[in-house]
């Protein structure tokens, strides 16, 4: 037999030596409530080197747990005799063993609390104890142990001699040994391990346990248990809120027992009527709880005859909207500074406020999950094709387009559905980055439902629902639910854009915006982008008006003939780099030349290229073959990006007109530009040579033809591993390179980034990738292709502008990589730029903390 554990256990006072590391957060949290004179019953904390080796089998030493309990005495005396068992992990987030109350009684201490509150109050207070005791510490069944009513509490004292083959132990100090050992074991099992680990603890993470007297809510005059709390944990607005039940105790109640709102309320009595000086109490030790432990505190109280006793405070639980108003709240009132303020929210919450949001308090009927691409929700009926949806949409009908998995066709139905959802996929798929870029709640890689495009219906598990059935889609969970779920609207308060103002007060790195279209550019700047970081050209060839010119472009088979087809197209662009330009006031703009392949603007269906052959006056033969011969076995690393605009340079010759005619146009305004044009997909210097030396010629046949004088920066995106081991090479024919991490994480894994989704959550799942590399940058791999191609970048041209303009862009993870890696900036879609500015301010402020002697703020306080 294992030798008895001496317990380490310090009373809780103002100077005594407790550590969070040691005690737990409970304990330390304790201790500041008794340094503000709170009225905190008398509390012990025991370490979490006691716990532990209780754990391990050392039984806790007898004598010294009877020490303990010494200062308290039966009923009827200064103290009440019984304690509670309370779990102190060092992050409340990781939970503990459940609290057990009422430790110590007997039949001694029950006869005393028969005098002092009633049989019945008495009787139900033994009960539940050693009902609870018998369950959860002697592990008896919880059937043998279900009585109630008139003698109940006879009975399961006889029930647990007759088990246990011994008598219910009388000693407290034995009672509260064997709760000690049980709690500890709990902690340390296998299943326990598990959940905190689920929310990112360590294993070995410790435990303390506090042991603390008891407050009975339940006896003579005004008495009750309750918490209470001074803000809306959905909003952040300034609420008191929480429960109050008189004539309670934990889960006894008399027959006297009362529920009272803690506020006025017309529905019934409150405590601030039937207990003023009561509730005077409570809203006084909030105040005081919110500007000594500088934060917002749910209150764990006991009134025992009008007497106030505050039994814990915990961390306010809270929705991403009212961490917001509550951290600037803070700040705003003194309490915190305004970088700790900053520091206290996740930057990923941002995205939670700028869309709507489903409800939390409202029931969900959840049909499918799926990868959580595009936060925000949105209620609408099904539709299965872009026709549909823009049918929907002209009929004013909300719709969300559901798809196998999107292609670049489906663009226009996307712009006119409020929500996406596809089957396959994942967080860089067409489907994700589009939906992205537009604001949409996109759900992707849903591999629970099942479509038939032709019958027009979605299975999800054993339901079907068909087109035109309303679902929805919550982009923030990654939950589908059927039916139209509650909503809470976009949170763009004063409280968010405070926070956004002190971000830029800190940030060092610069934020731009991925942005295609002139509604992308209103809303980068709505949020204050600091230029557009990435205009991809292509998406302004799949409007109605330019698929035919475009396609007419592809069947030319000479150059004459595929510049008559791109000069239909010229003033198109012209108007869209005009519209940028003004709208983004002088602030960069880099536009990335055509990228994709030619084959995503052709039909692939017989009923497609019949209707193509019509109005293109060709035999169906003739696009057949023109479609077979532009086909290719991996058309993401064949003839596109940089490769097309050398073997097919009237591309490229015509979207540089475009640009540099609206460059003069802006001049002319007298809002001058700089456009920078950037090249995509290169893998070599001489790549860059040629397009430059093309690009050039066109800049100065503008200037003649215009009498305009303008500048222009010539860059390189960066996406091919060749390019960043080259990049020395390619920066001196460059003012700037600029990574997309899209591609150049697809190509350093030889991973396809729209089918990973399939196969990514059991690789990260069993510890092959820490995170999806799509989601999240591989900083080992992939960073380390940036860092060589920063480095011989700035090793040839020093003064050069380095940049992320893929999805990582807004990842705050990759853009804390990005401040340390000395790039300029990131860029990412126009609803991640709040996301990116937070977590750029964030990055900046850790910086000159680690350049200091000081630690940064915490996200929570201690």
């Amino acid at each position: 037999m294992m030798t008895a554990a001496p317990i380490d256990a310090t009373l809780i006072t103002p100077s005594a030596g407790i550590d969070r590391t040691r005690h737990g957060w409970r304990a330390k949290c304790l201790q500041r409530l008794v340094r503000m004179e709170l009225p905190v019953p008398r509390s012990h904390a025991i370490s979490a080197d006691s716990v532990q080796k209780i754990a391990a089998g050392h039984p806790p030493d007898i004598d010294m747990l009877a020490s303990l309990l010494s200062s308290t005495e039966c009923p009827g005396h200064p103290a009440s005799g019984l304690v509670s068992v309370r779990p102190s992990a060092l992050n409340p987030e990781w939970g503990g063993p459940g609290t057990v109350l009422n430790v110590g009684i007997n039949d001694n201490c029950h006869q005393g609390l028969v005098g002092r509150i009633g049989a019945e109050a008495a009787d139900a207070i033994y009960l539940r104890f050693v009902q609870a005791y018998a369950i959860h510490i002697a592990r008896l069944d919880p059937d043998m142990f279900a009585q109630e009513g008139e003698g109940a509490l006879r009975e399961a004292l006889r029930t647990y001699a007759d088990e246990m083959d011994e008598e219910f132990p009388q000693n407290p100090a034995v009672q509260l040994a064997e709760v000690l050992r049980s709690m500890a074991r709990a902690w340390d099992g296998p299943t326990a391990r598990l959940l905190r680990q689920a929310k990112g603890a360590p294993a070995d993470a410790p435990l303390g346990l506090v042991v603390q007297e008891m407050a009975l809510g339940i006896g003579p005059g005004f008495c009750g248990t309750g918490t209470i709390q001074f803000c809306d944990p959905v909003t952040g607005a300034p609420r008191i809120t929480g429960r109050f039940r008189g004539q309670m105790q934990g889960s006894v109640r008399t027959a006297a027992a009362e529920t009272l709102y803690l506020t006025r309320d017309p529905r019934g009595l409150s405590l601030e009527e039937a207990a003023p000086e009561v509730f005077a109490d409570l809203v006084r030790f909030g105040v005081a709880a919110r500007e000594r432990l500088r934060e917002e505190m749910m209150i764990d109280f006991v009134v025992n005859d009008s007497r106030v006793s505050i039994i814990d405070a915990v961390r306010l639980q809270r929705s991403s909207r009212a961490s917001v108003r509550i951290a600037v709240a803070l700040a705003k009132d003194g309490i915190i500074p305004p970088e700790e303020a900053l520091m206290r929210v996740e930057p990923r919450a941002l995205s939670d406020l700028l869309h709507h949001q489903v409800d939390p308090r409202a029931p969900r009927d959840l049909i499918a999950r799926g990868i959580n691409a595009s936060p925000g929700a949105a209620t609408g009926k099904i539709v299965f094709s872009a026709t549909a949806a823009q049918a929907s949409a002209a009929r004013g009908e909300p719709c969300v387009l559901v798809r196998r998995e999107t292609v670049p066709e489906d663009i226009r139905g996307m712009h006119a559905s409020v929500a996406v959802l596809t089957e396959r996929g994942g967080m860089t798929s067409h489907a994700a980055v589009i939906a992205r870029g537009l604001g949409l709640p996109c759900i992707v890689g849903a591999s629970g439902i099942s479509i038939d495009p032709r019958a027009r219906t979605l299975r999800a598990g054993t339901r079907s629902f068909r087109e035109g059935e309303e679902i929805t889609i919550d982009g923030t969970t990654g939950e589908v639910l059927a039916g139209a779920a509650a909503m809470l609207e976009p949170a763009l308060d004063d409280s968010f854009a405070q926070l956004l103002e002190w971000s830029d007060q800190f940030r060092q790195i610069d934020v731009r915006a991925n942005a295609d279209t002139p509604e992308d550019a209103r809303t980068a700047r709505m949020f204050n982008a600091q230029g557009i970081g990435l205009c991809r050209t292509e998406h302004m060839f799949f409007d109605a008006e330019r698929l035919p010119a475009m396609r007419e472009m592809i069947f030319a088979d000479k150059p004459e003939d595929r510049r008559l087809a791109l000069a239909r197209i010229l003033p198109m662009q012209r108007d869209d780099f005009a519209a940028l330009f003004e709208i983004m006031a002088g602030l960069p703009v880099t536009i990335r030349l055509f990228d994709p392949p030619l084959h995503e603007f052709l039909p692939h269906d017989r009923e497609g290229m019949r209707e193509l052959a019509e109005s293109l006056d060709l035999p169906l033969s003739d696009v057949m073959r023109r479609v077979d011969a532009l086909s290719e076995f991996n058309p993401m690393l064949g003839m596109r990006g940089v490769r097309l605009g050398i073997v097919m340079p009237e591309i490229y010759d015509m979207q540089a007109r475009a640009i540099f005619e609206a460059t003069a146009l802006a001049g002319r305004k007298g809002d001058p530009v700089v456009p920078e044009i950037m090249i995509p997909l290169v893998s070599a210097m001489r790549e860059v040579e040629l397009v430059k030396n093309r690009v050039d010629a066109v800049a100065a046949e503008v200037r003649n033809k215009m009498h305009a004088d303008f500048t222009y920066r010539l860059g390189v995106m960066v996406e091919t591993p060749r390019a960043a081991l080259r990049a020395g090479d390619i920066a001196a024919h460059a003012a700037f390179l600029s990574f997309g991490t899209n591609d150049l994480t697809q190509m350093t894994y030889g991973l396809s980034r729209d089918d990973a989704g399939r196969f990514m959550g059991a690789y990260v799942g069993q510890g092959v990738y820490a995170e999806d590399p799509f989601h999240i940058l591989d900083q080992e791999g992939v960073g380390e292709l940036l860092m060589i191609g920063a480095e011989r970048a700035r090793q040839k041209t020093p003064g050069i502008t380095l940049s992320v303009c893929g999805e990582h862009g807004g990842n705050p993870e990759s853009i804390a990589f990005c401040h340390r890696a000395g790039f300029s900036y990131v860029s990412c879609s126009p609803f991640r730029v709040p996301v990116a500015r937070l977590a750029g301010a964030q990055e900046s402020i850790r910086a000159s903390y680690n350049d200091s002697d000081h630690k940064p703020p915490k996200r929570f306080p201690d």
